[in-house]
Protein backbone atom coordinates (compact mmCIF):
# COMPACT_ATOMS: atom_id res chain seq x y z
CA UNK A 1 0.00 0.00 0.00
CA UNK A 2 1.17 3.33 -1.26
CA UNK A 3 1.64 6.08 2.10
CA UNK A 4 -0.30 9.27 1.70
CA UNK A 5 1.92 11.80 0.03
CA UNK A 6 4.35 9.12 -1.62
CA UNK A 7 5.99 10.53 -4.64
CA UNK A 8 6.93 8.18 -7.74
CA UNK A 9 10.26 7.72 -9.17
CA UNK A 10 11.58 6.12 -12.31
CA UNK A 11 14.77 4.85 -12.93
CA UNK A 12 14.81 4.56 -17.03
CA UNK A 13 17.19 1.55 -18.38
CA UNK A 14 18.14 2.00 -22.14
CA UNK A 15 21.11 2.32 -23.86
CA UNK A 16 21.82 4.99 -25.83
CA UNK A 17 23.54 5.71 -29.24
CA UNK A 18 24.84 7.88 -31.87
CA UNK A 19 21.29 9.11 -32.92
CA UNK A 20 20.55 11.98 -30.75
CA UNK A 21 17.03 11.50 -32.21
CA UNK A 22 16.21 8.26 -31.35
CA UNK A 23 17.87 8.38 -27.95
CA UNK A 24 15.06 11.28 -27.33
CA UNK A 25 12.37 9.06 -28.77
CA UNK A 26 13.25 6.32 -25.99
CA UNK A 27 13.52 8.77 -23.55
CA UNK A 28 10.00 10.23 -24.17
CA UNK A 29 8.61 6.09 -24.48
CA UNK A 30 10.26 5.39 -21.67
CA UNK A 31 8.35 8.49 -19.63
CA UNK A 32 5.73 7.99 -20.98
CA UNK A 33 5.63 4.20 -19.44
CA UNK A 34 6.47 5.36 -15.80
CA UNK A 35 4.27 8.26 -15.60
CA UNK A 36 1.23 6.43 -16.77
CA UNK A 37 2.58 4.25 -13.52
CA UNK A 38 2.26 7.43 -11.31
CA UNK A 39 6.04 8.74 -11.47
CA UNK A 40 6.96 11.88 -11.08
CA UNK A 41 10.88 12.58 -11.51
CA UNK A 42 12.52 10.20 -14.03
CA UNK A 43 16.12 9.08 -14.26
CA UNK A 44 17.37 7.90 -17.35
CA UNK A 45 21.34 6.91 -17.77
CA UNK A 46 24.82 8.59 -17.75
CA UNK A 47 25.19 9.97 -21.44
CA UNK A 48 21.47 9.77 -22.56
CA UNK A 49 21.97 12.55 -25.56
CA UNK A 50 24.93 10.95 -27.23
CA UNK A 51 27.34 7.32 -26.75
CA UNK A 52 29.53 5.48 -29.17
CA UNK A 53 31.98 2.54 -27.34
CA UNK A 54 34.85 3.24 -27.27
CA UNK A 55 34.81 7.31 -27.38
CA UNK A 56 35.93 8.91 -30.46
CA UNK A 57 36.05 12.31 -31.99
CA UNK A 58 32.36 12.28 -32.23
CA UNK A 59 31.64 13.21 -28.60
CA UNK A 60 33.06 16.89 -29.46
CA UNK A 61 31.15 17.01 -32.61
CA UNK A 62 28.12 15.99 -30.90
CA UNK A 63 28.33 17.89 -27.69
CA UNK A 64 25.81 20.97 -26.99
CA UNK A 65 25.32 23.86 -24.45
CA UNK A 66 23.00 23.31 -21.18
CA UNK A 67 20.56 25.57 -23.26
CA UNK A 68 20.93 23.17 -26.42
CA UNK A 69 17.87 21.25 -28.46
CA UNK A 70 18.88 17.62 -25.95
CA UNK A 71 17.53 19.81 -22.59
CA UNK A 72 15.06 21.84 -24.94
CA UNK A 73 13.75 18.33 -25.76
CA UNK A 74 13.68 17.29 -22.19
CA UNK A 75 11.81 20.01 -21.22
CA UNK A 76 9.29 19.40 -23.76
CA UNK A 77 8.34 15.57 -22.64
CA UNK A 78 8.39 16.82 -19.16
CA UNK A 79 5.71 19.54 -19.90
CA UNK A 80 3.62 16.95 -22.02
CA UNK A 81 3.92 14.47 -19.19
CA UNK A 82 4.19 16.82 -15.87
CA UNK A 83 7.15 15.13 -14.46
CA UNK A 84 10.58 15.75 -14.27
CA UNK A 85 13.46 14.25 -15.87
CA UNK A 86 17.30 13.85 -15.23
CA UNK A 87 19.50 12.58 -17.93
CA UNK A 88 23.02 12.42 -18.67
CA UNK A 89 24.14 15.29 -21.70
CA UNK A 90 27.40 15.72 -23.26
CA UNK A 91 28.12 19.21 -22.67
CA UNK A 92 30.55 21.32 -24.49
CA UNK A 93 33.57 22.08 -22.30
CA UNK A 94 36.33 25.11 -22.21
CA UNK A 95 38.85 22.31 -23.44
CA UNK A 96 37.93 22.01 -27.09
CA UNK A 97 39.08 18.57 -27.41
CA UNK A 98 37.01 17.35 -24.73
CA UNK A 99 33.55 17.20 -23.64
CA UNK A 100 31.93 17.57 -19.84
CA UNK A 101 29.75 14.64 -18.72
CA UNK A 102 26.80 16.43 -17.36
CA UNK A 103 23.56 15.87 -15.73
CA UNK A 104 20.55 17.81 -16.09
CA UNK A 105 17.80 18.06 -14.28
CA UNK A 106 14.24 19.69 -15.90
CA UNK A 107 10.95 20.53 -15.44
CA UNK A 108 8.35 22.12 -17.37
CA UNK A 109 9.67 25.44 -17.13
CA UNK A 110 13.66 24.45 -17.76
CA UNK A 111 16.45 23.32 -15.93
CA UNK A 112 16.03 22.94 -12.27
CA UNK A 113 19.99 21.56 -11.43
CA UNK A 114 22.47 20.73 -13.67
CA UNK A 115 25.73 18.30 -11.91
CA UNK A 116 29.34 18.11 -13.33
CA UNK A 117 30.45 14.62 -12.79
CA UNK A 118 33.58 15.03 -10.75
CA UNK A 119 35.28 11.34 -10.45
CA UNK A 120 36.29 10.57 -13.91
CA UNK A 121 36.37 6.75 -14.94
CA UNK A 122 40.22 6.49 -14.94
CA UNK A 123 39.64 2.99 -13.69
CA UNK A 124 39.41 -0.68 -14.59
CA UNK A 125 41.46 -0.16 -17.74
CA UNK A 126 39.15 3.00 -19.16
CA UNK A 127 40.43 6.55 -19.23
CA UNK A 128 37.58 8.85 -19.82
CA UNK A 129 39.34 11.80 -18.77
CA UNK A 130 41.13 11.61 -22.04
CA UNK A 131 38.47 12.71 -23.18
CA UNK A 132 36.38 14.52 -20.42
CA UNK A 133 36.71 17.33 -18.48
CA UNK A 134 36.60 17.14 -14.74
CA UNK A 135 33.65 18.85 -13.09
CA UNK A 136 34.73 21.73 -11.14
CA UNK A 137 34.24 21.62 -6.58
CA UNK A 138 31.36 23.52 -6.86
CA UNK A 139 28.10 23.15 -3.99
CA UNK A 140 26.03 20.72 -4.45
CA UNK A 141 23.16 20.97 -7.23
CA UNK A 142 19.75 19.68 -5.47
CA UNK A 143 16.22 20.17 -6.37
CA UNK A 144 13.10 19.88 -3.90
CA UNK A 145 9.42 18.30 -4.61
CA UNK A 146 7.39 18.50 -1.72
CA UNK A 147 9.23 18.66 0.70
CA UNK A 148 12.10 15.86 -0.64
CA UNK A 149 15.44 17.01 -1.76
CA UNK A 150 16.96 15.58 -4.72
CA UNK A 151 20.45 15.20 -5.09
CA UNK A 152 22.73 14.41 -7.99
CA UNK A 153 25.93 12.60 -8.68
CA UNK A 154 26.97 10.54 -11.83
CA UNK A 155 28.56 7.15 -12.09
CA UNK A 156 32.14 6.58 -10.92
CA UNK A 157 31.13 9.17 -8.34
CA UNK A 158 29.72 6.18 -6.32
CA UNK A 159 32.49 5.23 -5.47
CA UNK A 160 33.74 7.91 -3.65
CA UNK A 161 31.30 8.15 -0.17
CA UNK A 162 32.50 11.84 0.14
CA UNK A 163 30.06 12.29 -2.84
CA UNK A 164 27.15 11.32 -0.76
CA UNK A 165 28.27 13.03 2.55
CA UNK A 166 28.19 16.43 0.63
CA UNK A 167 24.82 15.80 -0.52
CA UNK A 168 23.21 14.70 2.38
CA UNK A 169 25.22 17.67 4.25
CA UNK A 170 23.17 19.83 1.74
CA UNK A 171 19.67 18.63 2.55
CA UNK A 172 19.91 15.44 -0.12
CA UNK A 173 17.20 13.03 1.01
CA UNK A 174 17.46 11.28 -2.41
CA UNK A 175 20.64 10.38 -4.10
CA UNK A 176 20.06 10.13 -7.89
CA UNK A 177 22.67 8.68 -10.05
CA UNK A 178 22.91 8.58 -14.26
CA UNK A 179 25.22 5.55 -14.63
CA UNK A 180 26.78 4.08 -17.92
CA UNK A 181 28.21 0.79 -15.14
CA UNK A 182 30.72 -0.75 -17.55
CA UNK A 183 30.43 -4.83 -17.10
CA UNK A 184 33.37 -6.68 -15.90
CA UNK A 185 34.22 -9.30 -13.00
CA UNK A 186 32.59 -8.73 -9.55
CA UNK A 187 30.80 -5.07 -11.48
CA UNK A 188 27.42 -6.15 -11.09
CA UNK A 189 28.29 -6.96 -7.44
CA UNK A 190 29.84 -3.49 -6.63
CA UNK A 191 27.22 -1.99 -8.26
CA UNK A 192 24.24 -2.91 -6.15
CA UNK A 193 26.69 -2.99 -2.91
CA UNK A 194 27.83 0.59 -3.09
CA UNK A 195 24.34 1.61 -3.88
CA UNK A 196 22.96 0.49 -0.94
CA UNK A 197 25.88 1.30 0.90
CA UNK A 198 25.43 4.73 0.11
CA UNK A 199 21.78 4.94 0.98
CA UNK A 200 22.49 2.94 4.68
CA UNK A 201 25.29 5.11 5.58
CA UNK A 202 23.13 8.54 4.38
CA UNK A 203 20.00 7.07 5.23
CA UNK A 204 18.47 8.50 2.19
CA UNK A 205 16.64 6.90 -1.09
CA UNK A 206 18.98 6.29 -4.16
CA UNK A 207 17.80 6.10 -7.36
CA UNK A 208 19.93 4.73 -10.55
CA UNK A 209 19.80 4.67 -13.55
CA UNK A 210 22.04 2.43 -16.10
CA UNK A 211 22.85 1.31 -19.58
CA UNK A 212 21.78 -2.40 -20.42
CA UNK A 213 24.37 -5.21 -21.06
CA UNK A 214 26.22 -5.75 -23.27
CA UNK A 215 28.13 -2.76 -22.14
CA UNK A 216 26.45 -2.13 -18.68
CA UNK A 217 25.78 -4.37 -16.38
CA UNK A 218 21.72 -2.60 -15.71
CA UNK A 219 19.97 -3.49 -12.62
CA UNK A 220 18.42 -0.46 -12.41
CA UNK A 221 17.08 0.34 -8.94
CA UNK A 222 15.41 2.70 -6.41
CA UNK A 223 17.17 1.43 -2.81
CA UNK A 224 15.46 2.64 0.47
CA UNK A 225 17.01 4.31 3.31
CA UNK A 226 17.54 0.90 4.58
CA UNK A 227 18.93 -0.46 1.70
CA UNK A 228 15.88 -2.23 0.47
CA UNK A 229 15.49 -2.36 -2.98
CA UNK A 230 11.64 -0.88 -3.86
CA UNK A 231 11.90 -1.68 -7.17
CA UNK A 232 14.96 -2.48 -10.19
CA UNK A 233 15.03 -3.37 -13.68
CA UNK A 234 16.98 -6.64 -14.85
CA UNK A 235 18.87 -6.58 -17.90
CA UNK A 236 16.23 -4.90 -20.66
CA UNK A 237 15.42 -1.65 -21.61
CA UNK A 238 12.70 -0.65 -19.29
CA UNK A 239 11.36 1.09 -16.28
CA UNK A 240 11.13 0.85 -12.60
CA UNK A 241 8.68 2.92 -10.66
CA UNK A 242 9.19 3.30 -6.99
CA UNK A 243 6.91 5.23 -4.15
CA UNK A 244 8.91 7.63 -1.53
CA UNK A 245 7.86 7.94 1.56
CA UNK A 246 8.60 11.37 2.45
CA UNK A 247 8.35 10.49 6.16
CA UNK A 248 10.49 7.65 5.88
CA UNK A 249 13.83 9.58 5.77
CA UNK A 250 13.17 10.96 9.53
CA UNK A 251 11.64 7.85 10.88
CA UNK A 252 14.71 5.72 9.95
CA UNK A 253 17.30 9.01 11.22
CA UNK A 254 15.20 9.06 14.52
CA UNK A 255 16.44 4.98 14.83
CA UNK A 256 19.65 5.10 13.31
CA UNK A 257 21.24 8.71 14.02
CA UNK A 258 24.58 7.97 12.47
CA UNK A 259 24.42 11.38 10.30
CA UNK A 260 24.39 13.32 13.92
CA UNK A 261 26.46 11.34 15.36
CA UNK A 262 29.61 11.96 12.64
CA UNK A 263 32.95 12.92 14.29
CA UNK A 264 34.23 14.20 10.41
CA UNK A 265 33.09 16.73 7.96
CA UNK A 266 33.97 16.25 4.33
CA UNK A 267 36.71 19.05 2.61
CA UNK A 268 37.35 19.61 -0.89
CA UNK A 269 40.80 18.56 -2.59
CA UNK A 270 41.69 19.84 -5.92
CA UNK A 271 44.18 16.85 -6.81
Amino acid sequence: MTAAGAIGIGVAQFAPTADTQANLHTIRQLTAAASSRGARVVVFPEYSSYFVDPFDGSLVENAQEIDGPFTRALIEIAAEFDVHLVAGLLEKAADERRVRNTVVAVDASGPVATYRKLHLYDAFGQRESDWVEPGAISAPETFVIDGLTFGLMTCYDLRFPEVGRTLVDAGADVFVIPAEWVRGPLKEHHWRTLLHARAIENTVFAAAADHPPPLGVGCSMVVDPQGVELAAVGTATDVAVAFLDPSAVGRVRRVNPALRLRRFDVTPRES
